[in-house]
This record gives C-alpha cells, sequence and structure tokens, in this order.
C-alpha cells in the first residue's frame, strides 16, 4: 500500500521558502496565503496556483478555507511588529495576525503547526498568547530560538519558531551537525556581477539576479579599505577623513555596518531586505570591494539557482530577506514528518491463539 503524502498549508507564504524546504521533505503543498501580489506571484510560479494573494482576514472565513484539511500548517506572520528593527509598537495591527493563523490551525484539524518569527515573538505578549491558544487547541507547544548555519544554512540567521503538536510532545531540534561556509554558497558564482541592467520581465532564476550596482566614487574608496571580517570601524580607524561624521559620534552599536564577509564560515550576519547596502551591515563581498548581489544572497538563504522570481529587484530583495531559508525548512519538515509517522504508525493486532 502506497504511502500517504503528507499535506501542508503555507500561511503569510511569502516567496515560498517555507514550502519549499517541506516541499524537498516529501510534503505536498496545497493551500498558500499571501497578500503582496508580486510575492504570490513567485510562489506560484516555483508551486502552483493554489496561493491566494487577498488578506488572510478575508481568506479564513470563506467556506473553501474551512474545508481544507492538511497534516500540517506552517508560516511566519508578518515580523515588523515584533523586529528590533522598526518602531515594536505595541497597537501595530500587525502584531494580531498570528490569530487568523491560529483559525486555520484549528479549522484545518492539522496534527502539527509550526510558526516562524524574529527572537523578539517568544518574549513578547503575542508569543505567549499563540502558545496558550494552541494549548487550549490540545497541542503540546514548544517556543526556540535557532540559528540557521546549524542546519546547513551558510548564514547566522537567529529566528524563533514555535512548534505544535496534537500528537505528543515534540521539541525543537538544536540542529542538524550540517555545516555550509560562504565560499561553498559561492561556488560557481563568478566573481564580477554579470547582470547591469535589471529589466523586469516576468519570472527570473535565482542565477539571473548577479546584479551590479553603481556606487559612488567615495563608496568604492571606503569599500577598499574593510578588510576580511572588517566593519566600520576599520574604516574609521583607517581612514577618519572618509568616515561619515555620525559614525564617528556614534561609538557603540551598528558593528556590522560596512562588515566585510570572510569565506571561511558562514556569514556572521542575518540577511534582510536591504542586503545591497552595505550601510546596511555585514555584506560586503569577501574578496570584491562591492556588496553582495541578490544570487549570492539567495544562494546564503539557501535557494536553489533555478528557484523563480517575480517582481522589481527591490521587491527581489524584499522577498529573499523575508524568506525562511528553505535548508532550515527541509530540516524542520523531516523531523516533523519523523513525528508524525512515530505517533501515526498503526498498532499490531495481537495474535489469536487458537488451540
Amino acid at each position: 500500500m502506497a504511502k500517504r503524502q503528507l499535506k501542508v498549508i503555507d500561511l503569510f507564504c511569502g516567496a515560498g521558502g517555507m514550502t519549499l524546504g517541506f516541499r524537498k521533505a516529501g510534503f505536498k503543498p496545497i493551500f498558500a496565503v499571501e497578500q503582496e501580489e508580486d510575492f504570490a506571484a513567485t510562489y506560484a510560479a516555483n508551486f502552483g496556483d493554489h496561493v491566494v494573494s487577498r488578506p488572510i482576514e478575508e481568506v479564513v472565513n470563506e467556506p473553501r478555507t474551512k474545508k481544507l484539511r492538511a497534516d500540517v500548517v506552517v508560516g511566519g506572520p508578518p515580523c515588523q511588529g515584533f523586529s528590533n528593527l522598526g518602531p515594536n509598537r505595541r497597537d501595530d495591527p500587525r502584531r494580531v495576525l498570528w490569530q487568523y493563523f491560529m483559525d486555520v490551525v484549528e479549522s484545518s484539524k492539522c496534527k502539527v503547526f509550526l510558526m516562524e518569527n524574529v527572537p523578539n515573538l517568544l518574549t513578547s505578549d503575542e508569543g505567549e498568547a499563540v502558545q496558550m491558544a494552541a494549548r487550549d487547541l490540545g497541542f503540546s507547544v514548544s517556543g526556540k530560538i535557532l540559528l540557521a548555519s546549524k542546519f546547513g544554512v551558510p548564514q547566522n540567521r537567529r529566528r524563533a519558531f514555535i512548534l505544535g503538536s496534537k500528537l505528543g510532545e515534540l521539541e525543537l531540534p538544536e540542529g542538524n551537525g550540517k555545516k555550509m561556509t560562504v565560499r561553498q554558497a559561492f561556488r560557481g558564482i563568478p566573481r564580477k556581477p554579470t547582470v547591469t541592467n535589471f529589466v523586469q520581465n516576468g519570472a527570473v532564476a535565482t542565477s539571473g539576479l548577479h546584479i551590479a550596482r553603481n556606487p559612488t566614487e567615495l563608496s568604492k574608496k571606503r569599500y577598499a579599505l574593510i578588510p576580511p571580517g572588517g566593519n566600520r570601524f576599520d574604516l574609521q580607524r583607517i581612514a577618519p577623513e572618509l568616515t561619515p561624521d555620525c559614525w564617528i559620534r556614534k561609538t557603540k552599536g551598528g558593528t556590522d555596518l560596512y562588515g566585510r564577509l570572510v569565506w571561511n564560515g558562514p556569514a556572521r550576519c542575518t540577511i534582510r531586505t536591504e542586503f545591497y547596502k552595505p550601510e546596511k551591515g555585514r555584506y560586503l563581498h569577501p574578496e570584491e570591494d562591492r556588496p553582495i548581489t541578490h544570487w549570492e544572497a539567495a544562494r546564503l538563504q539557501s535557494f536553489p539557482d533555478d528557484f523563480l522570481w517575480c517582481g522589481s529587484k527591490i521587491r527581489i530583495a524584499i522577498q529573499i530577506g523575508n524568506a525562511v531559508p528553505p535548508t532550515l525548512a527541509e530540516a524542520l519538515a523531516n523531523h516533523i514528518a519523523e513525528h508524525i509517522a512515530t505517533k501515526m504508525k498503526p498498532r499490531r493486532r495481537p495474535k489469536v491463539v487458537t488451540s
């Protein structure tokens, strides 16, 4: 008898990093919701037309949504309401979107759910409310901050996950022992960007996003002075005359600004939505005097070269930076699949002994 394929629903799916990981682990994606049209177009180009591009608060109450049944529900409600990088307003309406996520968890009768967000989720009132709501629905719940580099992602990305199971205790794993360096991640990518005039024309593969920037001469001089593993403080030490006054006045924080990657380790940064701007983080190439390209950022997020992207180069950068690394998602999907297989294993009937 053929093994039944586990089904997954992805909410706030973005480009589909979580779905990609689950599909690689053998799951069948059956439904997704993503309000941003170009993000949903990226998802559809890679996974099919089962994605809905409308606000989730409209979608969850529709009859067809309530009829959906899945083994697992995954997703990452928008993180701006929790992020340290934003205003972190307690009245931000995005902070309550988790409630719609839990509505689908309940209506789909799933066995397991997985929620991803920035680390602040776990210490927020909303994070506690998610876990309380899940327990009220009969889920055993665990929450933990995971480091993506411990799962084979070439990036020190820290994210919070809340995992719930109706089948029994299910803890989040610490890692799978796999490691990848920036050198390994960039293997095969030309040192010099190959795209000088990016034109939005339908879906573009990751390998078609080696997009060059046109920095000022001052920026080029600054780039050239940053050593491997260095940052803005090295620029300030070596060439204070090239250092912005605001950096000189700010003696603490921002250590990753104008930071340069190193080859022999994972990226010591989080790939965010403006990775093409060195002033936003540790986004300088390990040797070339330039910021990393979209292709390189996607590799650091563990996206394959044939993954398709829709939108402008700025909008694609947002999708790359916001995504759950597929390699991390695949590791968690395998962990969940093993849990379901173990807990759902049919019990053998005792043999009937006849005389």
